[in-house]
């Protein structure tokens, strides 16, 4: 995890404190489910709850511990012993270390997942209200970057919530993948410990019992998740992207905020940069990263290895961590986004009259004119505002074969723009709602 693209809430979900208590919460939970079937005396599961809950984990002795143990959850066990005391023999009865790390890697996902679930809907609340705000700001649409037809800049965001509200869905999917857990004793078939533990365990910590683990869970579960992670990201850069073209110079129809004080060049004191948009297209690419060995993850030796392990640790923490402050980001750049109708508006003229090509060359078929014919009528008017800066209306009025088709009305008429924009509120009433 850097710093610089962290936020606390996030990252705290990934401290070493906090996996250290989800560690004693499963070992401790188990103990209640062990006391309740008789294998341990009840007395000693109150008493890893009243000591174990008391005690702060000392990070660096746990540490120093490991250095000699070579083994993680033995180190923890053994910091733990030296709270709760002779009961602390009833700890770990019969499960394997991956009862432990499994079930607290999906207990913090699902935090995580928590977390990116109101950043989603924050940006989802900012995009609704950019959306309305500019439903009838009209502009441009291109295709292949290059000038197509009018739209408006309310239908790009309206776009843009409905992705991501297609996003949220994936997540909540992602989350209910990963919601799972494992208290199945080496090699998964509960010799040594009874499925009751399991079950308990699970509806304590708030999530569902792996029906059929090895000794780990199932990767896949996970792949799903960090692939969903990755198209999450993808989604933010393609809003990003968007919005670093629009603020190109030569187009200049949005552009970030730019703040009092800040500045664009350490050389040049005029530029004002995309630079948060560029940074969370960097900051998709990381992501979508995270996605690869997460599906490798997925073919472990047999019942069990760790190669996964090592992966995870680094995964687990940057993908939600990242994706937590792109999404943060995201909204801000949403929220205070500058919108230029007038250049909008001058752009979409820019090719005098071009962008209602195809009204014109649908008129004429209409009109009797076989297809090909129209648009070798129309194109060749067209290259002439492309090739000499022509005004398109002028040069078709001056077309004999066109006006012997189609009247000076009809041809003006095909000029309206609000003819490109008349079912913008069906579009909004479909990503909306009636509302």
């Amino acid at each position: 995890m850097i710093p610089r693209y962290s936020r606390p809430e996030m990252v705290s979900v990934w401290s070493q404190e906090t996996k250290f208590r989800i560690w004693f919460e499963i070992e401790a939970h188990a103990c209640d489910a062990l006391a309740e079937i008789g294998v341990i005396p009840k007395e000693a599961a109150r008493t890893i709850w009243e000591k174990g809950g008391a005690a702060t984990f000392d990070v660096e002795k746990i540490d120093e511990i490991e250095r000699v143990t070579k083994h993680d959850v033995i180190a923890f066990l053994t910091h733990l012993a030296e709270f709760v005391g002779p009961d602390s023999r009833f700890i770990h009865q019969g499960m394997t270390s991956s009862d432990v790390l499994d079930t607290c890697f999906n207990v913090q996902l699902v935090r995580a997942t928590d977390i990116l679930l109101a950043d989603m809907d924050a940006l989802l609340v900012a995009l609704k209200r950019r959306a309305f705000e500019h439903k009838d700001t009209v502009t441009i649409g291109r295709s292949h970057g290059i000038h197509a037809e009018p739209t408006t800049f309310g239908v790009k965001l309206a776009l843009a919530y409905a992705e991501f509200d297609r996003c949220r869905s994936r997540l909540l999917a992602a989350r209910e993948e990963v919601a799972t857990c494992a208290i199945s004793g080496a090699v998964g078939t509960f010799a040594n410990i009874d499925p009751r533990v399991e079950e308990h365990v699970a509806k304590a910590l708030g999530l569902k019992p792996e029906p059929v683990s090895t000794q780990v869970i199932p990767r896949d579960r996970h792949a799903m998740y960090f692939a969903t992670l990755g198209v999450i990201a993808s989604s933010i850069e393609r809003l990003a992207t968007e919005i670093r073209h629009l603020q190109r110079t030569e187009v200049l129809e949005a552009e970030e905020y730019f703040s009092p004080g800040q500045k664009g060049s350490s050389a040049m004191p005029h530029k004002r940069n995309p630079v948060l948009t560029e940074n969370l297209t960097g900051l998709a690419r990381m992501v979508r990263s995270f996605a690869m060995p997460a599906m490798e993850n997925v073919a472990l030796w047999h019942e069990r290895d760790i190669s996964h392990s090592s992966v995870e640790r680094y995964i687990g923490p940057d993908a939600t961590v990242t994706l937590d402050f792109a999404l943060a980001r995201l909204t801000g750049v949403i929220d205070k986004l500058l919108v230029y109708p007038e250049r909008m508006d001058r752009n979409l003229n820019q090719f005098k009259g071009l962008v209602h090509s195809q009204r014109v060359l649908l008129a004429l078929t209409q009109a009797g004119v076989s297809r090909e014919d129209a648009y070798r009528l129309v194109q060749r008017n067209a290259m002439k505002v492309w090739e000499h800066g022509a005004d398109f209306l002028t040069e078709l009025l001056a077309d004999a074969e066109v006006t012997a088709a189609l009247s000076e009305a009809d041809i003006r008429e095909k000029f309206d723009i609000g003819y490109h924009t008349k079912h913008v509120d069906t579009i909004f009433g479909r990503v909306f709602g009636a509302a």
